[in-house]
């Protein structure tokens, strides 16, 4: 079946997702700039989580273009993985109205394993249910970059225990892993396109 519904609706889930992570910034009744310094750890919160999101939006961009066609199997592992985006907002306010403290911030820890193994799972189910996705295949290889980070995920939350900042700058760090330009499968992709428009070639 085609692939644009369903990247369609992800998108228009991810860009709601975003919508409400910016609503829980609630605007201080004071002019003056001292009123935004209590603040300061809902916006923190609210800037990772922007570029997580953000960083999975354009992932999944990718990877959606790289494919040829998708199944109800896909489908339903794209529903998984953005369920638990949509639980990003929500533990990322509680992190922050709750200045970092152990438990909240162990759940975000948590919540974005879990999108990481929802992320693995659909390009799982991609690559093994479509020989047209072949190319997509390539690319990925064997995905250490996302295996490493379901395991730092599952450190930043150990570390939340003894030290909940441990565990933010974790998460902070996976994520300064993951603003480095990725180009396995954009490059994939312009290689068939290439190949697409070469008369001759296989």
């Amino acid at each position: 079946m085609g692939k644009n519904r369903l990247e369609a609706f992800s998108d228009g889930v991810i860009a709601i997702i975003i919508t409400i992570m910016v609503l829980e910034l609630k605007v201080p009744h004071s002019p003056d700039f001292q009123a935004l310094l209590p603040l300061w750890p809902v916006f923190m919160s609210y800037v990772l989580s922007f570029i997580y999101v953000g960083i999975y939006w354009n992932n999944h961009h990718h990877l959606i273009h790289a494919v040829q066609e998708v199944s109800g199997g896909v489908l339903w592992a794209n529903l998984h993985l953005l369920f638990w985006l949509s639980l990003i907002p929500f533990v990322t306010a509680w992190m922050g109205e709750n200045h970092f403290e152990t438990g909240p911030t162990a759940a975000y820890g948590f919540v974005l394993f879990m999108c990481s193994v929802a992320y693995l799972l659909l390009v799982r189910e991609l690559i093994a249910n479509h020989p047209k996705n072949a190319k997509l295949a390539e690319a990925i290889g064997s995905d250490r970059k996302g295996k490493l980070s379901c395991v730092l995920y599952l450190c930043g939350v150990a570390l939340s225990w003894f030290g909940a900042w441990l565990g933010f700058l974790v998460y902070a760090a996976v994520a300064i892993m993951w603003l480095i330009p990725d180009r396995r499968i954009e490059k994939k992709i312009i290689e068939q396109e290439e190949d697409e428009q070469t008369p001759g070639r296989p």
